[in-house]
């Protein structure tokens, strides 16, 4: 059984002691990501669509490392500060999957890290 981290420049750093992503057994673990710009650093939030739009990017980016999409995505939790912005987040996380939409529960939090208003994470698997 091997364990193997998994980062890639084309999402951002991570800001604490965790991994972009860990990969076990086939299944992939994607941590929490935010509206961070992997680029600049800086939180992209304009409105709560551009920012789940910015960690949609993320969390994809981070499967892409590893030759995955969202097709291979099993289960996603989403994390709101204001469970007003559910409907404008599940608008345009649902243009990032087909049909088969991934298992998924959505929680609202008092705060999430850098002031987000919203955090994925998710599990795949190839």
């Amino acid at each position: 059984m091997t364990h193997k981290t998994i980062q890639t420049d084309l999402s951002p750093a991570p800001i604490g002691p965790y991994s972009q992503a860990r990969k076990f057994n086939g299944f992939v673990f994607v941590s929490g990501q935010i509206a961070l710009h992997p680029k600049t650093g800086a939180m992209v939030q304009d409105n709560v669509a551009t920012e789940t739009k910015q960690v949609m990017e993320n969390l994809l980016n981070v499967l892409k490392a590893e030759n995955l999409s969202s097709e291979h995505i099993l289960k996603t939790t989403i994390f709101l500060t204001n469970m007003e912005d559910f409907m404008v987040v599940n608008e345009v996380y649902a243009k990032y999957f087909e049909e088969k939409f991934p298992a998924r529960e959505t929680v609202q939090v008092s705060a999430l890290p850098k002031n987000a208003r919203v955090e994925i994470s998710c599990i795949a698997a190839n």
